[in-house]
């Protein structure tokens, strides 16, 4: 008689632990504006660092009353998802010690200091070559410098992410540089808004031609955000009917246009502070 066939575990995936695991608060991110715990998360032997931000620690923002931070989070992962580019960590919506909130994988921080620098501030009037200006800041003592940020494929995937999700504040420390050159965004709360509220860094490629590989990306997502499309089912169930019209629209003008978006001159262009 033959052995029985051995199954094998069935491996837990990122977003099942974050979903289903125990959280466990270890402590606060107190630079946060809202309230951030930092948490374990543990599921069928697998254990993992997270990120717990409960709804009830949210503070009110007039210009974003409908649903809330959390669900916003959310959809920002799922339109990263959609993108293939995975510039989002994973990201769902569960219950916690404190209620309803958004619970996120946590990356660290790569500590190579060989990789490339993402924002720098230069002595110059027009940025060198592998860099693309963002404005003058001021630097103290009434001088200027020229912000600049990398051209850097990466960081122009994101450019075309914000885009579509609307950011409205894309910030130097929301960047992430993490192991095997991989790069993720992160603090979406502020996004999916009907009007728009683009507010970045990552205006070195303004105006410029879209790349072929973001044309097609785009147009991946423009099917999926159709009625029906998957993307829509998901999003239709974190933001409002108006907001996913938005979205929809924002893909639209962006495949008309070709072109990486301009600040719209209505809205600050630059979140403060820039990091």
């Amino acid at each position: 008689m033959s052995a029985p066939e051995r199954i094998p575990p069935r491996s837990v995936t990122t977003a099942e632990l974050l979903a289903k695991g125990e959280l466990k608060v270890r402590g606060r991110i107190r630079e946060a504006s809202n309230a951030v715990l930092f948490c374990s998360v543990t599921y069928e032997g697998r254990e993992a660092s997270c990120v717990y931000k409960p709804v009830a620690g949210e503070r009110p923002l007039w210009d974003f009353p409908d649903g809330n931070l959390a669900q916003r989070e959310v959809a920002a992962y799922e339109v990263s998802e959609a993108t293939g580019w995975g510039l989002v960590p994973t990201t769902v919506l569960r219950d916690g010690p404190y209620g309803e909130g958004m619970c996120q994988l946590w990356i660290e921080a790569s500590t190579d200091e060989g990789g490339p620098e993402l924002l720098a501030l230069v002595d110059a009037e027009e940025p060198e070559a592998g860099w693309k200006a963002i404005g003058f800041a001021e630097v103290g003592e009434g001088k200027t410098a020229l912000l600049v940020h990398a051209d850097d494929e990466r960081l122009r995937r994101l450019a075309v992410l914000d885009a579509v999700i609307n950011n409205a504040d894309r910030k130097g420390g929301h960047l992430l540089p993490a192991d095997e050159g991989r790069l993720y965004g992160i603090d979406h709360g502020v996004t999916f808004n009907a009007e728009n509220k683009l507010r970045t860094l990552l205006w070195g490629w303004a105006g410029e031609q879209l790349t072929q590989e973001a044309v097609d990306v785009l147009q991946g997502l423009r099917e999926a955000l159709r009625d029906g499309g998957g993307l829509a089912g998901k999003l239709a169930e974190l933001i409002t009917a108006v907001e996913l019209d938005a979205t929809r629209a924002r893909v639209d003008a962006l495949l008309a246009a070709g072109k990486h978006p301009e600040p719209s001159g209505e809205w600050p262009a630059i979140p403060w502070p820039p990091v």
